[in-house]
């Protein structure tokens, strides 16, 4: 190996962490005998490892006669594009306008994609031809026949796209006479997407282990060194990706990796999505230190140069991951499926700490919950619903009864204080605090037809024909919306239906579905006093 061959791999080591042991494998198989069919499993990084392949080829082109070729079997979804991309890849050809568009022409001329023969054809051609430049141009004997290697990303779409052709490429050495190496590169086993009948040759298996977190940590690292470092050779140094906020980086990204590593480990997504979020992670730290230096708003550094940035303490960065966790699990449902891209979603949820804070403060208030979406018999079922799983059902009479002279209601009566010396006795849990209980039907219109008839007679057009007092209500009561309202409220899970629909002996059971504050805002919005009708007020 020479000295420019163990500092490419020594570059290509340092840009891959985790795969040295992969790297020097493939290295030292394909340098020491040509091998007509590999097959390479990568369950978690198949686009990593293409890349560290595509890197490992291009650069031994400079040292060997090495022709390297690197297809995607989704791109090349027709035999027709699998010909042309390999033979323009093979033959260093670029499709151009100024050559009419056309593939590599080859030296009679004749079109290589029509069948497999054809293709054949192509290699040996483009194999002579190598032959000829390398006797004349590089003083090398003719007897020397340059490498070819072909490397197919994807390769578990050839069964569905392309069936018939996957004899023929684990094979392609064999009939084409020409010293070319087939790598198929796959998440799925060979055993998988092989043919039926032995019809393929058994492939030289490589399996890659899954990287440990360090290796990703180190390899998103290595992609923020190297924007840094790009973005200063070009003049246009950002402080979002100055080199002092190295340390932080590296906490961000494994923050990253704790949060997204349950659904996927892949390096390349997890890069996605911590680009995403990093510049409105690091945002708070650059204007903090802008206002400390007094130096307009802190991204772009017009002249270049770029002084080191101060790091924010330990209590600082825990604010602002408990700040941005959120968001990154907002990134992934977005990003990880491409329902948008990184730059439209960062600027989408360009954060603003203070003005999120006050705004998450807000919603924990009665006044940010709004209702108006729900109609005013909703409403008041959904009142009556949280009555009834707050309240026990034997002070029902007490809270919502009334007799003939209208008397007041009687709410259990506080707990004094106890003297000193005297028995103590476990204190009660308030049910609000416990949770929700389940409630029949009955009770539930029971509660609805005290709270209309309190709350709702002044609302309603005068009917002439109802005389007695709360006959309009038990006429309401009776009527079908308010069953289909409950059924909808359901379907809503404002409300939970604790007994299965088929069962027909008993009344439905349900459970309230909605939190103290909502069922405050629900009071407001239709003027009832809710504290007066709960048992445990607050």
């Amino acid at each position: 190996m020479t000295l420019d061959e163990a500092n490419s791999l020594s570059r290509l080591l340092e840009q891959f962490p985790g795969y040295e042991k992969f790297t020097s494998h493939i290295t030292s198989v394909t340098s020491s005998f040509v091998l007509p069919f590999l097959y390479i499993t990568d369950r978690h990084n198949p686009r990593t490892t293409a890349s560290l392949l595509n890197q490992i080829y291009r650069n031994s082109e400079d040292y060997s006669p090495t022709r390297f070729a690197h297809i995607n079997a989704t791109a090349c979804f027709t035999a027709r594009l699998l010909y042309d991309s390999v033979l323009n890849a093979l033959a260093r050809w670029e499709v151009t306008w100024e050559n009419g568009c056309q593939n590599w022409p080859g030296e009679d001329g004749k079109r290589y994609n029509d069948s497999i023969d054809s293709f054949l054809h192509g290699l040996r051609n483009l194999r002579n031809k190598s032959l000829e430049g390398m006797a004349t141009g590089n003083g090398r004997t003719a007897d020397e026949e340059p490498k070819m290697v072909l490397l197919v990303e994807r390769a578990e779409r050839l069964k569905d796209n392309l069936p018939d052709l996957i004899v023929p490429l684990t094979r392609l050495a064999e009939l084409s006479q020409v010293n070319i190496t087939t790598i198929l590169l796959s998440s799925a086993r060979w055993e998988d997407i092989k043919p039926p009948l032995g019809a393929s040759p058994d492939p030289y298996f490589i399996d890659i282990d899954p990287p440990s977190k360090q290796d990703t940590v180190d390899s998103l690292l290595f992609e923020f060194r190297s924007t840094s470092a790009t973005q200063a050779r070009a003049g246009t140094q950002d402080k979002t990706y100055h080199p002092s906020l190295l340390p932080l980086y590296e906490q961000y990204v494994e923050h990253v990796f704790n949060v997204c590593s349950l659904y996927t480990t892949d390096i390349q997504e997890l890069q996605y999505i911590a680009a995403a979020r990093w510049p409105g992670f690091v945002k708070p730290v650059l204007q903090e230190q802008c206002e400390v230096n007094g130096d307009g708003d802190g991204y772009p550094d017009p002249d270049g140069t770029c002084n080191e940035l101060t790091l924010p303490a330990s209590d600082g960065r825990m604010r602002l991951f408990k700040f941005f966790t959120p968001s990154l699990t907002a990134a992934l449902d977005m990003l990880y499926p491409r329902l948008t891209n990184a730059t439209d979603w960062a600027l989408a949820n360009d954060p603003d700490m203070h003005t999120s804070e006050e705004a998450q403060h807000q919603t924990n208030t009665e006044r940010s919950i709004i209702v108006d979406h729900l109609p005013r018999m909703s409403k008041f079922i959904l009142l009556a619903a949280f009555l009834a799983s707050t309240n026990p059902s034997k002070s029902d009479v007490r809270m919502f009864g009334r007799g003939a002279d209208k008397q007041k209601r009687r709410r259990r009566k506080s707990a004094s204080p106890k003297k000193v010396g005297a028995q103590t006795t476990v204190a009660k849990v308030s049910q609000r605090l416990l949770g929700p209980v389940v409630f029949p039907l009955d009770r539930l219109l029971a509660i609805l037809g005290a709270l209309l008839e309190e709350n709702d007679v002044e609302n309603r057009p005068h009917e002439p024909c109802f005389e007695l007092p709360g006959e309009h209500t038990d006429m309401e009561l009776g009527r079908v919306h308010i069953y289909a309202a409950i059924t909808e409220l359901t379907s809503m899970r404002a409300l939970h239906r604790t007994t299965a629909v088929e069962k027909l002996e008993g009344p439905p059971m349900y459970k309230c579905g909605v939190s103290f504050l909502v069922a405050v805002a629900l009071a407001k919005d239709l003027q009832v006093p809710l504290n007066d009708l709960m048992w445990d007020p607050v």
